[in-house]
């Protein structure tokens, strides 16, 4: 578990591991947020949620170290009739990052790259113009970006999100999330700056079974914790 002390001006720093289970995602975020001082008082912060669940903790980050909240939207690409096993990904600003190792193993053909890749591009930009009611989106460039979700269990959704992150040269990218296990968490220090999880329970099982309330989180919510942020 990583343990960063707050400092002046900060949220105050959480000591010791959470009671588990969260009550729900806005009681992890604001536990979470205050593992996050060592962060806390750069000025150029700001902090991308993973829609839809990873949304309502990023929104309690953000309100609690007073920065601002933008939606980072991935969107898997499966191997053609294997739809379960990821080439690669795109995400918001249509990047695209692939697997080559699975691109060859599986033969997928330029053709099939092509319209995959396409096809997810269109429902990311769908997804972040909804999300986003017409609002821009934040420029991470040359920023401390604090990449949040609601958990992770293999951690392949935020490795696509940090490797397309990148391509937007941030100064330094955090990964911030309550709960997951221990090794996913340390595979990730070899990809990000900074890697903080909340609690890494042993066996862990689901992300869902360390909340008490783990209901699906609709678009119309991912929306309102937008606009609150805005406010």
């Amino acid at each position: 578990m990583d343990r960063f002390g707050g400092s002046q001006g900060a949220s105050p720093a959480v000591v010791g591991p959470p009671r588990l289970p969260f009550a729900d995602r806005r009681a992890a975020g604001r536990d979470l947020a205050g593992r996050l001082g060592r962060w806390a008082d750069e000025g150029d912060l700001v902090v991308l949620g993973l829609p839809r669940g990873g949304v309502p903790v990023a929104g309690e980050v953000a309100r609690m170290l007073d920065a601002p909240l933008d939606v980072f939207v991935v969107r898997k690409l499966g191997v053609p009739g294997h739809e379960e096993l990821a080439l690669g990904a795109v995400a918001s600003g249509g990047v695209r990052v692939l697997n080559d190792e699975v691109v060859a193993t599986f033969g997928v053909s330029d053709a099939d790259l092509a319209l995959l890749t396409a096809r997810a591009r269109r429902e990311v930009a769908a997804r972040e113009i909804a999300y986003r009611e017409g609002a821009p989106a934040l420029a991470p460039t040359g920023r401390a970006a604090v990449l949040v979700d609601d958990g992770l269990a293999t951690g392949a959704s935020m490795r696509a999100a940090i490797a397309a992150l990148r391509t937007a040269r941030p100064r330094l990218i955090v990964v911030a999330v309550p709960v997951a296990p221990s090794e996913v968490c340390r595979s990730l220090r070899g990809d990000a700056d900074g890697v903080v999880c909340a609690a890494t329970p042993d066996p862990f099982s689901a992300v869902g079974l360390w909340y008490r309330d783990f209901r699906p989180v609709t678009a119309d919510e991912v929306r309102e914790v937008l606009r609150q942020t805005r406010r």
